[in-house]
């Protein structure tokens, strides 16, 4: 029997299964109505993948658009037609690089930076994604896209595997990271191994792996769930007083002096979440998101 459950869950998923079938298969564990997942991971990587539940999933935005975090390890010498390891091999080239040149080349790739999606991607051309297009052997143009590397850092350099610890925006491809990292060595390259280990506030350490997940109890597996506003960290928070709480609740705007513009979280009596709300010009308050009442 299906229950309504708000909350996110934590998983630390293994390298092999889609996003949707982990997230199909903690459904069913937890007997959920409605769930959804806060980006998605490539089958061969692995990692953090916070799963939302409920009225968490009305907040699915505000965790695509966290800054995330992996564990990355790039094979030199060897390019592959989808940039990872589960590619077919292209080139091999070799791939003897000193320290000092590999540090100038990781340090264009630090900051804001222009990406060209790979052809391997679900972003669309003519209304078909490009992965469907390059399993049938096509190439299209790509624009460039803008993104941001927060951090790269060098971990260890053995043999012709990098090692490297990546912290950077949403939208960024840390295969073709990989890819355009082993041409600026003047060699090839591509992903070997990836592991998520933050999204946003979120830790790898706070997850649960399915194994484990699976050999609870009804009651110890729903206790891994955080509340929604668990994905509302960044936000600043807002009280409302009952009578604009309610006008709140009811879709409505309210009037609040010196109310910064942008959204925030917004709280009612003893702390309850209402939702999101947006400032806009007038000192004035606009649902943006809203709780349901169970």
């Amino acid at each position: 029997m299906r229950r309504r459950l708000d909350g996110v869950l934590l998983l630390d998923t293994p390298v092999g299964p889609s996003s949707s079938a982990v997230l199909q298969a903690v459904k069913r564990l937890l007997e959920a109505e409605k769930a959804g997942h806060a980006g998605t991971l490539d089958p061969l990587a692995s990692g953090l993948l916070p799963l939302l539940f409920g009225e968490a999933t009305k907040f699915a935005q505000f965790g695509l658009d966290s800054i995330k975090e992996y564990r990355a390890q790039v094979r030199l010498g060897v390019s592959t037609d989808t940039g990872d390891a589960e590619g077919q091999v292209l080139e091999r080239r070799p791939a003897e690089v000193a320290e000092t040149g590999l540090e100038r080349a990781l340090a264009r790739f630090r900051g804001a930076i222009e990406q060209v999606p790979p052809m391997y991607s679900a972003l669309k051309h003519g209304g078909r994604p490009l992965y469907a297009l390059a399993r049938a052997g096509q190439t299209v143009e790509r624009a460039a896209r803008h993104v941001m590397v927060h951090e790269l850092e060098l971990l260890e350099h053995a043999g012709d595997v990098l090692h490297l610890r990546i912290k950077c925006s949403k939208g960024t491809y840390v295969r073709q990271l990989a890819v355009d990292l082993g041409l600026a060595l003047g060699t090839v390259a591509h992903l070997e191994g990836l592991r998520r280990t933050a999204v946003g506030g979120f830790r790898l350490a706070q997850a649960v792996t399915l194994d484990d997940l699976q050999a609870l109890g009804e009651g110890a597996r729903r206790a891994w769930l955080l509340p929604p506003d668990s994905l509302l960290g960044d936000l600043p928070r807002l009280d409302l007083p009952d009578e604009l709480a309610q006008r709140f609740l009811n879709g409505q705007a309210v009037a609040l002096a010196a109310l910064s513009q942008g959204p925030c979280r917004v709280y009612g009596k003893a702390g309850v979440l209402l939702g999101v709300g947006e400032g806009g010009p007038g000192d004035e308050l606009r649902p943006a998101r809203l709780v349901a009442r169970a």
